[in-house]
C-alpha cells in the first residue's frame, strides 16, 4: 500500500503523529491542509516531503477557480512559496514544487491542461519515487550479507517515501532475498521515529528488529554487535549528508570501529552544488525535547537547542546508494 495516494482532489496518507497505536487517515483537501500536515510531521521523511509538496500544487490546481492561465500560474506560485516555507532542510520538497513549475511554465497549454499538466506531474513524481526506492532496495542489497545485523536511525521506510523505502527498502529487499538479516533501531529523539515507525513497519513485515536508545549506540557498536549500519538522508550535498539529528555521532562511532556506513537516497535528494555551510538546519518547537506527548519531563521555563538535523563529513560515509548504482568513498570526489 502506498504511505500517499491522490484520487479525485483527495490525497491520503497516515498521519503518522498516530503512529504505531493508531492507523488514522488524513484526507487533505486543500493547501492549507496540507502545509499543516507538514509542518506539525503528520507527514515526513525527504522522498515523501516531495510528493507531498507536489500534491499540495496539485490541489491549488484541482481547487482554483480562476477563468485565467496568468491567474493559475500567479496561484502556483505563491502556494509554492507558502510550501517552501514549512520545512527549509529536506531538498526534496524544493525540488518537486521547482519542477513542477518549470513544466507548467514552459508549457504551451490552455488553462484545463495546466491544470491537469499540474496533478499529472505530482503522480509522476509519486510514481517515480517507488520506482527508484525498488531499485535502491535492489542496489543496497548487494552490500549486505546473509546473517548481517543492520542498524539504522531514524525512520528511512515506506512511511518516509511513497512506498518501500531507501534504508529500510535496502533491509527489505535483503529480506526478500532470503538472507537472515536482523535490525537494530534507534529510538531517534525527540520524535521518536525510530521507535514509533521503524519498529512498527519491521515488525509488520516480519523482519527481526531490536530497539535502543540513541545513546546506546556507541556500547552496541563497540560490542560488535553491529555489521552495517544504513541511514536514509534528507539532503546531500557537495561535502556531506545530511539527516536526521545523531546521525554525525553514529557515523563517527561506525568509522571508529571499521563498521561500514551506509546512506540510501533517491537522486531527488542530491544538492550537489551547494556546500554544508550553505543549508538551513531546520530547528523545531522546544516542547519536542521538553514534554513527552503532553506531559512537561523538563523544569519549567528551561531554555532548549533543537535542530532537526545534523551534518555528516564524506570522510565517514562508505558508500551512497541511489536508483542507478552505488556511489563508493573513491566516487565522491567527483561531487
Amino acid at each position: 500500500m502506498r504511505t500517499i495516494e491522490w484520487d479525485k482532489g483527495i490525497v491520503t496518507t497516515f498521519d503518522q503523529t498516530k503512529l504505531p497505536h493508531e492507523e488514522k487517515i488524513l484526507e487533505i483537501k486543500n493547501l492549507d491542509q496540507m502545509v499543516e500536515a507538514i509542518k506539525n510531521m503528520r507527514v515526513r521523511g525527504a522522498p515523501l516531503l516531495g510528493a507531498s509538496a507536489a500534491y499540495g500544487l496539485a490541489l491549488t490546481a484541482y481547487n482554483s477557480t480562476t477563468n485565467s492561465k496568468k491567474a493559475l500560474l500567479t496561484e502556483l506560485d505563491l502556494s509554492a512559496k507558502t510550501l517552501k516555507a514549512t520545512r527549509p532542510t529536506a531538498v526534496n520538497l524544493f525540488w518537486a514544487i521547482d519542477r513542477i513549475l518549470k513544466k507548467v511554465n514552459d508549457s504551451n497549454k490552455s488553462l484545463k491542461e495546466t491544470k491537469d499538466l499540474v496533478i499529472q506531474e505530482a503522480q509522476a513524481i509519486s510514481d517515480e519515487d517507488v520506482k527508484a526506492n525498488r531499485s535502491i532496495g535492489k542496489h543496497g542489497a548487494e552490500l549486505i550479507n546473509d546473517g548481517d545485523v543492520i542498524l539504522t536511525h531514524c525512520n528511512a521506510g515506506a512511511l518516509a517515501t511513497v512506498e518501500y523505502g531507501t534504508a529500510l527498502g535496502v533491509v527489505r529487499a535483503a529480506w526478500e532475498q532470503g538472507k537472515k538479516i536482523k535490525v537494530i533501531a534507534t529510538e531517534t529523539r525527540p520524535l521518536l521515529q525510530g521507535a514509533r515507525l521503524t519498529v512498527y513497519e519491521l515488525k509488520r513485515d516480519g523482519i527481526p528488529v531490536k530497539l535502543i536508545t540513541d545513546s546506546m549506540v556507541g556500547f552496541v557498536i563497540q560490542k560488535n554487535m553491529v555489521n552495517k549500519v544504513v541511514v536514509g538522508a534528507d539532503r546531500i550535498v557537495k561535502d556531506a549528508i545530511i539527516n536526521k539529528i545523531g546521525t554525525f555521532g553514529l557515523a563517527v562511532i561506525a568509522h571508529e570501529h571499521n563498521v561500514p556506513f551506509y546512506v540510501a537516497a533517491p537522486k531527488s535528494t542530491f544538492d550537489l552544488n551547494k556546500k554544508s555551510q550553505e543549508i538551513i538546519i531546520e530547528e523545531r518547537k522546544h516542547e519536542e525535547v521538553t514534554h513527552f506527548g503532553s506531559k512537561l519531563i523538563a523544569p519549567f521555563g528551561v531554555k532548549v537547542f533543537n535542530p532537526a538535523f545534523d551534518i555528516t563529513p564524506y570522510k565517514y560515509v562508505s558508500a551512497i546508494i541511489h536508483e542507478d548504482g552505488i556511489f563508493f568513498k573513491k566516487d565522491f570526489k567527483t561531487f
